[in-house]
């Protein structure tokens, strides 16, 4: 199995990062304004609220937050009816709201570019893993829960 030494919430910092450096250095187009502050805040207060509540589920589980490790349960309820994936998905949203409230078209693609990122080193593993370990559950949980949303 391949070591990951940078943790999904790191991958979050780092995108934060470029979507503010990108905003400083390489904006492209601009798009500012009340609206986008308004669509942006409320992007990023829903990614936190996804992320705080998924969180608090796999606690109330017992299951551990950091990826591959004691795994012990599969939760399935709460925002994991809706998404596989839902404390990848709230750090999405945190970025596509941060992208979109500071207003450069560039940053934009940072969004994305995490998500293409989380699935390649994390969640494509962790399917396997989690088939291995819940082999009738996790199958029939994939048939009715999107990966994403």
């Amino acid at each position: 199995m391949v070591k990951r030494v940078i943790y999904p919430p790191m991958w979050l910092v780092i995108g934060v990062i470029a979507i503010f450096a990108l905003n400083e250095f390489l904006p492209g187009p601009r798009f500012t304004g009340s609206l986008s502050w308004l669509a942006g805040g409320v992007l990023l207060v829903a990614g936190l609220a996804i992320l705080v509540i998924a969180g608090g589920l796999f606690q109330r589980a017992g299951t551990d937050m950091i990826p591959f490790r004691n795994v012990s349960a599969l939760v399935t309820t709460g925002v994991y009816a809706f998404s596989r994936n839902p404390m990848y998905l709230g750090m999405a949203l945190v970025l596509a709201g941060t992208a979109v409230t500071v207003g450069a078209s560039t940053a934009l693609l940072v969004p994305p570019l995490f998500m293409a990122i989380i699935e390649w080193r994390y969640i494509r593993p962790e399917e396997v893993l989690l088939r291995d370990l819940f082999p009738q559950e996790y199958p029939a949980y994939c048939a009715r829960v999107r990966r994403w949303l």
